[in-house]
């Protein structure tokens, strides 16, 4: 059976692109869900091609339910937990006590957010790069 993690991995990269652009623009709570996106599609391919299938979207125990082969630094698993902070409220208005969530994250959330998932890729791209030997 084909593994599909290479799909996985590069529209993990796109959705980054995409976090990137929305912050530029100004759209900072998509800006924040894209990153969290971008990083769990990575590790979604990380799984893959390691011949693992993984469902969810928290990506703190995406992290965590990689092989113990895979040394996953505590650093990228609290970067992880920040991500998944932004799956649900940054698309709900519900999400907050008040306001919509363009009102409740701006610029400095952002930039976290698409450096912590590019940190995550990054991390990927090197654990599938030591892989490259192996089936």
């Amino acid at each position: 059976m084909a593994t599909r993690y290479l799909d996985w991995f590069r529209q993990a990269e796109r959705d980054l692109e995409q976090a990137e652009d929305s912050r530029t623009a100004g759209r900072h709570e998509w800006a924040c869900f894209a990153a969290h996106q971008a990083a769990e599609k990575a590790v979604k391919a990380l799984h893959l091609r390691l011949g693992q299938e993984t469902w969810g979207h928290v990506l703190a125990r995406l992290l965590s339910e990689l092989p113990q082969e895979v040394l996953i630094p505590q650093e990228l698993i609290e970067k992880a937990r920040v991500l998944d902070t932004y799956y649900a409220p940054t698309r709900y208005p519900n999400a907050h006590a008040e306001g919509a969530p363009f009102e409740r994250y701006g610029s400095l959330q952002s930039r976290e957010a698409v450096q912590y998932a590019g940190e995550v890729i990054e991390f990927v791209r090197h654990a599938v790069a030591q892989r490259k030997d192996r089936p």
